[in-house]
């Protein structure tokens, strides 16, 4: 029929455009700066790996120019102060904006749900996230090495909460690693007002990575290792890319139980299809020590509750209270043990 013909043109017109694209053209500023931190031998390497995805990104995939768009229609605007010093990071004031640029930002941030890491405070916008991320920040931090003047790694970075609040200690560079687009589009929203100079963020999985080695005195991996089918050949790669004594800050969920085991659930966990493996704390640092760490200790045992993650109106979708037994708080719907997170320190 006619008005099929007419969407294969107009697809193949997507894909023309697609392979036209000229990917040299297509610099991340990360790129840019690669001297500047002095990484300028892994050009070539980033460069192969952000290639295809920058040109998928600005290429045919309907999300991202959707996203691209958004972010080219915000407020032209500097904010009168910020402050990512605190539990809620704030960008700018309500007064900063005029009523159309007002309701153009809640539109932009509307367009970005779901908001997973947060919370932030947007010219007077109150962007309320799944996730209290200042809680878990209140657990990690007390026990960090001195950030001043690092080189620090964040793997699935999201919208870049954590890398915001590392930028009060000074790091010499804090970069992200956030191959879901959704997140990565929300830290360029963010980052287009703050302005950090020396936080960037590559749409990129770990897999993806070049292995930068001794390349990061931080490393942070949180909320990352169940989804990973091999967690000790992550570990493994993680550490190639660590200085000599680097320090990584793992978080991750953990069976509340004594002794070396683990569990293997062999569906869904708390309706998530992508956990492989929670291991007792014991066994986390055994694949730790395995990988070849050391000075590793557990800092922090801690629950998952209904005050650090719930549902909001910047998420629309279903959150911890839906993942639990509603008639035992103390298994998920699946009938696994409920959510229990570690914090784990090591040295490389």
């Amino acid at each position: 029929c006619q008005q099929c013909r007419l969407q294969t043109i107009g697809h193949l017109a997507e894909v023309v455009q697609f392979l036209l694209l000229d990917v040299s053209e297509m610099t991340h500023p990360f790129m840019e700066h690669l001297s500047h931190f002095e990484l300028a031998s892994y050009e070539t390497a980033l460069g192969n790996q952000l290639a295809p995805v920058e040109k998928r990104i600005h290429g045919n995939d309907r999300k991202a120019r959707s996203y691209l768009s958004m972010l080219e229609g915000l407020p032209a605007i500097d904010p009168t102060g910020i402050d990512l010093d605190r539990d809620r990071i704030r960008i700018g004031r309500s007064q900063d904006l005029g009523m159309d640029d007002q309701r153009a930002m809640r539109e932009a941030l509307r367009i970005m749900i779901p908001w997973r890491k947060g919370p932030f405070e947007v010219f007077g916008i109150q962007v309320d996230s799944e996730w209290v991320s200042s809680l878990k920040w209140d657990r990690v931090r007390p026990h960090l090495a001195s950030l001043k003047g690092r080189r620090i790694l964040d793997i699935g970075s999201s919208c870049g909460y954590y890398m915001f609040r590392m930028c009060a200690a000074e790091p010499a560079l804090v970069l992200g690693i956030e191959p879901y687009l959704t997140f990565y589009f929300q830290f360029q929203l963010l980052q287009r007002y703050i302005r950090a100079e020396r936080v960037f963020t590559l749409p990129l999985r770990l897999e993806a990575l070049p292995i930068m080695s001794g390349c990061f005195d931080t490393v942070f991996c949180m909320g990352i290792l169940y989804h990973q089918r091999d967690s000790l050949r992550i570990l493994e790669r993680i550490r190639q890319m660590m200085s000599r004594a680097g320090q990584l800050i793992l978080e991750t969920l953990v069976l509340a139980e004594d002794g070396d085991a683990e569990i293997r659930p062999p569906g869904r966990y708390a309706k998530m299809n992508n956990v492989f493996t929670i291991p007792t704390v014991t066994r986390l640092e055994n694949w730790l020590q395995a990988a070849g760490y050391s000075d590793i200790r557990c800092v922090d045992v801690t629950p998952t509750t209904l005050a650090e993650q719930r549902a909001t109106d910047w998420i629309n979708s279903e959150s911890l209270e839906d993942f639990l037994d509603p008639q035992n708080s103390g298994l998920t719907v699946e009938g696994h043990p409920a959510p229990v997170r570690a914090v784990v320190l090591a040295h490389a």
